[in-house]
């Protein structure tokens, strides 16, 4: 007789519900979401089916006359649709295990920890994060619940950081960006974060990977290109790098064929910095005649006139320029198409702007995962727009394989 009525009441229950949904559409109001006109549906189907699952449950143990109902839990669950009180069935001995939502499960769908990762994606910060998700679903979510749902991106990030790579990268360019991180004890420091990109033999650019490192350094380069090698590079025609020490060295110990361009844009930048800004004008425009030469010959003989021009002034910036020639006049040997790629890390450091735009709503990462977790969704996000080889890369790679005879495999005989 009892269940007659709660049958009767169920039902009176469903058709006011039905009636509210029907309204709700008429108005205009969401029927999901925070106070969506679905949520108490999916509360009630919820609970009738877990209602289900003990009934079945004590039927199976009608042979334990001990154990028996025992009551109802409460809890709050999260779901798409909206935040709610659900009652659970218990059971005197404890032995039921409810299947549709689980003890201490508070999230009933994959959904909302996918729309965070989408949004964590995307650089937006924890607390624009928790707002959304409260605007949207009712769903109040916590920093540490936001740190729980992207650390499952950990597992992946170390297998993609470990994946196997082409043996062969027509151009790969090495360079470092510095972010805030916590060390010990709170201290917050300097990190360096280390990115390489390469350009492989189809002209596609591809980010190969990213370590972190308190400072920049040749003797951290040269295990990271170890890395690299152990994750099947052999070969590497050009590597184009920023002006530090030891940098080439460490290259052509792993890679002992590999051309080295050293940035120029780095060069002029750091160049300029020791010319009183008075002297700064007139000294670009007599450099410019030494990096826009038409040959290396004619950039020699630029060189040599700057050098009588300024050299007693600035003896140390003509130094620099001279010492390191050989690997800044690289590019001079190709075709414009190649000097435009190789004469700056511009490439690389275009990505790293993009990568800031992910990471801006950080002051200081917590920790190195914090940082890889931010940084390897940025990778994914851009890399997502590269689905075209380099301009004029026909020609490009055409010119490269005769500069570097045998070393190229496409596949043509």
């Amino acid at each position: 007789m009892q269940s007659t009525k709660e049958n009767a009441k169920s039902l009176t229950n469903l058709s006011d519900l039905q009636k509210e949904i029907v309204e709700s559409v008429r108005s205009g109001r969401s029927l999901l979401g925070k106070d969506g006109a679905l949520t108490p549906l999916i509360k009630q189907a919820l609970e009738a089916a877990l209602e289900g699952e003990i009934e079945a449950h004590m039927a199976s143990e009608e042979d334990d006359s001990s154990n028996r109902r025992n009551g109802k839990m409460r809890k709050l669950v999260n779901s798409e649709s909206g935040t709610f009180e659900l009652e659970t069935p218990r059971d005197r001995n404890g032995s039921f295990e409810p299947q549709i939502v689980k003890k201490r499960q508070t999230v009933i769908t994959e959904e909302l920890d996918n729309k965070i990762l989408a949004l964590y994606a995307l650089g937006v910060g924890y607390k624009d994060i928790s707002k959304q998700m409260a605007d949207m679903y009712g769903y109040e979510v916590s920093p540490a619940t936001i740190t729980s749902v992207t650390d499952k991106l950990l597992p992946t990030i170390t297998e993609w950081r470990n994946r196997s790579l082409e043996n062969i990268y027509t151009i790969v360019f090495l360079d470092a960006m510095f972010f805030r991180g916590r060390g010990e004890g709170g201290r917050v420091s300097d990190k360096v974060l280390y990115n390489i990109m390469g350009i492989n033999q189809a002209g596609y650019k591809e980010i190969l990977g990213f370590y972190v490192a308190e400072s920049e350094g040749s003797n951290f380069w040269l295990g990271v290109l170890n890395d690299l090698k152990a994750r099947g590079v052999q070969d590497i025609m050009i590597a184009c790098v920023d002006g530090l020490k030891g940098f080439p060295e460490a290259i052509q110990t792993l890679f002992p064929r590999t051309e080295i361009q050293l940035c120029v844009v780095h060069q002029i930048r750091n160049s300029i910095k020791y010319v009183v800004s008075k002297d700064q004008k007139p000294f670009m425009v007599d450099l410019k005649e030494v990096y826009q030469a038409s040959t290396k010959e004619l950039a020699e003989h630029n060189l040599t006139k700057l050098g009588e021009k300024w050299g007693s002034r600035y003896p140390m910036v003509l130094k620099s320029w001279t010492t390191h020639w050989e690997h800044l006049s690289a590019y001079f040997k190709y075709s414009s198409d190649i000097r435009r790629l190789i004469y700056t890390t511009n490439p690389i450091e275009g990505f790293h702007r993009q990568v800031r735009k992910f990471t801006k709503t950080k002051g200081a990462f917590t920790s190195d995962n914090a940082l890889f977790k931010l940084v390897y969704c940025a990778c994914q996000k851009i890399q997502e727009k590269w689905t075209m080889p380099v301009r004029n890369w026909a020609m490009t790679v055409s010119q490269l394989d005769i500069y570097f005879p045998g070393r190229l495999s496409l596949g043509l005989k």
